[in-house]
């Protein structure tokens, strides 16, 4: 078949098979209706074929963040933003998802630096035992579903004002006056709390902070809809399926045998960049509000985490970092690469205490109504 098709024509045929494999429900004519779509287009930038892919494979809203993540690694080339294809890092770190470990290899050469900080990765193995905060992390859980930013959702629900029409309440309404159409009832899409990405620093200088801040993303977990959950170090390690057992100390129980690099090195850096690298696990930063509990200390190349924190800050919504070095009002970033991210962190919080943390994530919402 290959040989009759056009070579232009291969790359849009092979997204639907692509979709496929990453779970999506695409039917043939579905492919047929994305071709002839293109064609009619004529398209002139890759927008284009975008717009066509969304209108005729018809992803779900919540698969969009994953489905734009594969149209830009299929069509761009890249796995990062589009305009990122001279990206080339150079390092390899472990990413260790909720059902296995992966070695993500980033780059084809193998970084002596890299080398050096793998050399001095120090594995380690925690028992996490939830702190005596619980009625501290309760209040903090029924406040966050409001105090967190929203954005418009795809469901519409009954308004005083709006620029859509109710059709069903507005003709029961007629029907309630003889037929008379008295007024308009009005609809307007209804808010939906926008994804949290948690990124929570586990390496040695973090050591005091571990217990409490994997006490916090269990909490955050069962009060937003949706939460993922990463642990770095020298390692990358997802933890949100553990994160979602209702006991507490269960969570953290099952949390702590999937985290080999407790109280080990820190390499920021290296850590978001392999975040980055998958698409799925990129998916998840797209228009979320992120949040990273580190005191951002990094002890790999400083560049490399500069680099990363500007591709996270491009996909996110706003990127909120937490640091207990942050315990004095005066506080300022003394590490060159925390220095250079500043300026794309919507806030530099206080992190040295739970009921602290608590009130610096509850004033994002407060910075945004301000």
């Amino acid at each position: 078949m290959s040989a009759t098709v056009p070579g232009a024509v291969r790359p849009l045929i092979a997204f639907p098979a692509l979709l496929r494999s990453h779970g999506f429900l695409v039917a043939p004519e579905q492919t047929v209706s994305f071709l002839e779509a293109v064609e009619l287009l004529g398209p002139r930038t890759i927008e284009h074929v975008r717009k066509a892919a969304v209108a005729t494979l018809a992803p779900h809203p919540e698969q969009r963040p994953l489905f734009d993540a594969l149209f830009d690694m299929h069509f761009i080339g890249a796995v990062g933003e589009p305009g990122e294809d001279s990206f080339e890092p150079d390092d390899e770190m472990q990413v260790q998802d909720d059902i296995g470990t992966e070695e993500i290899v980033i780059g084809d050469e193998v970084n002596e630096t890299g080398q050096a900080a793998t050399g001095a990765e120090a594995l380690a193995v925690r028992e996490l035992r939830a702190p005596d905060d619980t009625d501290t992390l309760r209040r903090f859980g029924d406040a966050l579903p409001n105090a967190l930013p929203h954005r418009r959702g795809y469901r519409h629900k009954a308004a005083r004002r709006g620029k859509g029409i109710d059709l069903a309440r507005s003709l029961r309404a007629a029907m309630r006056n003889e037929g008379e159409v008295m007024s308009l009832k009005r609809l307007r899409r209804a808010p939906r709390p926008r994804p949290v990405l948690l990124l929570i620093d586990v390496s040695g200088s973090m050591k005091q902070r571990s217990d409490a801040h994997l006490a916090l993303a269990h909490e955050i977990v069962h009060a937003m809809p949706r939460v993922e959950v990463f642990t770095f170090g020298t390692r990358l390690t997802r933890l949100t399926r553990a994160l979602r057992l209702r006991n507490r100390q269960q969570a953290l129980t099952e949390a702590s045998g999937l985290v080999a690099d407790w109280d080990g090195g820190t390499r920021i850096g290296d850590a978001l960049e392999a975040f980055l690298a998958v698409p799925r696990f990129a998916g998840y930063a797209r228009g979320a509000n992120v949040i990273v509990l580190s005191d951002g200390l990094e002890r790999g190349d400083p560049t490399t985490m500069i680099r990363a924190v500007q591709r996270l800050a491009a996909r996110a919504h706003r990127i909120d970092w937490f640091t207990p070095l942050a315990i004095d009002p005066g506080y300022r970033p003394e590490t060159e690469a925390l220095r250079a991210v500043r300026p794309l962190l919507a806030s530099l919080g206080d992190a040295s205490s739970t009921s602290r943390l608590c009130r610096a994530i509850l004033a994002i919402g407060e910075a945004r109504a301000a």
